[in-house]
């Protein structure tokens, strides 16, 4: 596929066919996606391919409480898990809230989970002081996660970006042998997309681009 048809079609992809994801396949994707840009050229990220369905169903089962605290946001009109207003859910209605199965299946029916973690010694956090949740070291690790996912589109596979199971680090850490100075970025699932989208709705460029300055006009083409 050209460039622009991959950037333009690889969609958050959730429901997966029968169909394997064999090694030779995801060594390629690996073997491009390892070209994406990295704070220093330090390469801090590290990939851990699951397929051990048991281990995958933990990984799912690690996300559920995060995964009823943002339904039951969502529920209370707020913006999940967000940090800048505080949620006024109950602790209570949260451990009430029933989950999508369509939330959890794509980990545990998926042929593969990837989880990717960075190596927080080597990452450069510049906004590490700054009074507000950090971002800055995802530079770092998100670049690979979605090179994996272009590549993945150009062979004919698909997934998503999950990441709820963060909320339960520790737990994450331990059931994949992953060391504590590595931060958990993302649980992605890949497979064969049930259906292929090719039509996916996002902003025109001049409703989020300016010019200048935030505030400034339109970057309109």
């Amino acid at each position: 596929m050209e460039l622009y048809d991959v950037m333009r079609t690889t969609f958050a992809a959730r429901e997966f066919t029968d169909d394997t994801l064999p090694d030779e396949v995801l060594w390629r994707i690996f073997d491009s996606a390892r070209f994406a840009p990295s704070g220093g050229n330090r390469q801090g990220a590290h990939i851990t391919v699951v397929r051990d369905p048991d281990v995958r169903r933990r990984l799912a089962e690690l996300g559920t409480a995060a995964a009823r605290r943002y339904f039951a946001q969502l529920q209370a009109g707020e913006n999940p898990w967000n940090s800048i207003h505080p949620s006024g859910a109950p602790q209570d209605i949260i451990d009430r809230t029933e989950i999508p199965e369509t939330f959890v299946a794509p980990i545990v029916k998926a042929p593969v989970v990837l989880v990717f973690s960075v190596d927080l010694t080597v990452v450069a956090a510049v906004d590490q002081d700054l009074s507000r949740v950090g971002l800055a070291s995802g530079a770092s690790v998100y670049p690979l996660v979605w090179n994996v996912l272009l590549a993945a589109r150009d062979e004919g596979y698909g997934g998503t970006i999950t990441t709820m199971a963060i909320a339960a680090e520790a737990h994450v850490r331990q059931l994949l042998g992953i060391p504590d100075q590595h931060a958990v970025a993302a649980i992605v699932p890949l497979g064969k997309p049930v259906r292929q989208l090719t039509k996916l709705r996002r902003r025109a460029v001049a409703e989020f681009v300016t010019r200048d300055r935030f505030d400034g006009p339109a970057f309109d083409g």
